[in-house]
């Protein structure tokens, strides 16, 4: 190489390199520009309301007027003179107490059943998926029939001599009768459950039998242990599903009778859409952030004392 191929120092870039950074730039730029719309949409729609409800939180905001500064004082209310909120909480845990067990007893159960392998399983899997596709708001609507005081269901009871009450109209019966109501929409957490099944090795049952185990001790020592990330996620996610609960309280028995399904959702609801304390319903947002956060780490810090992974 000659003293006039060397390139001095501090030379312009070799048109190769000029065109190597333009590819790049212009890849970069097309996936920026594909992803723009989510981007675009999670900062208008997700992050920037996420963070200003911060502030509306400190705030007496009736969308009539502008913000009004008020510090802490939607908190003090809440805890200390909001009566209605220490109800909606009752209501809401006493709800996921009924709803979270039971939905996770009944999507292993039916998962077990669908795991069978017999003739027509596939029709069966979708009969018992399909209702959670159905909407919400259709579904609810025929369960406020079927639960009315001449519905299906008292029908049904009347044909072997039992009188069943109005259930949505009964402080008693309104709160269970919302939580068995959930448990048609439980084809999702089953799916996952049964995709669960189909993974635990076969190798494993055939070592319990080997030993003499019985079928509950395949269940417990096997199936249990190996779909164990399944039920924690299932776990997770209806708890967190079931503490937002307020929409089956709204169309169907609109918090009543006398509160007795008065959901914390509903609650907040009310404040925003009704009463348009729009600074007191993010305040009440906020707290029930703030459980659920705190409810979910610790479900993850319990995790590791009941959920075996296969690396463990």
């Amino acid at each position: 190489m000659t003293a006039a191929q060397v390139p001095a120092s501090g030379a312009a870039p070799a048109p190769t390199q000029k065109r190597g950074l333009s590819r790049r730039l212009a890849r970069d730029l097309t996936g920026w520009a594909f992803i723009s719309p989510w981007v675009i949409g999670f900062i208008g729609l997700t992050a920037f309301p996420f963070l200003f409800s911060i502030y509306l939180s400190l705030t007496e905001y009736s969308m009539a007027a502008p913000p009004e500064f008020i510090g802490l004082e939607n908190f003090r209310f809440m805890f200390f003179e909001d009566r209605v909120y220490w109800t909606a909480m009752r209501v809401t845990w006493t709800y996921a107490a009924i709803a979270v067990p039971l939905g996770m007893v009944q999507s292993v159960f039916i998962a077990l059943i669908l795991n069978q392998r017999v003739h027509g399983i596939a029709f069966f899997r979708t009969a018992f998926y399909v209702p959670g596709m159905i909407s919400s708001v259709g579904w609810m609507l025929v369960w406020t029939y079927l639960l009315s005081k001449n519905g299906a269901v008292n029908w049904a009871l009347a044909l072997v001599g039992i009188e069943g009450p109005s259930y949505l109209n009964s402080t008693t019966w309104a709160l269970p009768a919302l939580a068995l109501m959930g448990l048609f929409s439980v084809g999702s957490s089953m799916l996952i459950m049964l995709a669960a099944l189909q993974g635990v090795p076969e190798h494993l049952y055939e070592a319990v039998e080997i030993d003499g185990g019985s079928d509950w001790s395949k269940f417990w020592n096997v199936t249990l242990p190996q779909i164990s990330p399944a039920l924690f996620y299932n776990l997770v996610m209806s708890l967190i599903g079931v503490l937002q609960s307020w929409q089956a309280a709204y169309l169907m028995t609109e918090g009543g009778p006398r509160n007795a399904t008065l959901f914390y959702g509903l609650h907040l609801y009310r404040n925003a859409f009704q009463y348009f304390r729009m600074g007191y319903a993010c305040a009440l947002g906020w707290v029930a952030f703030m459980i659920i956060l705190l409810l979910t780490g610790v479900n993850f810090l319990a995790s590791k004392y009941w959920v075996f992974y296969e690396a463990d």
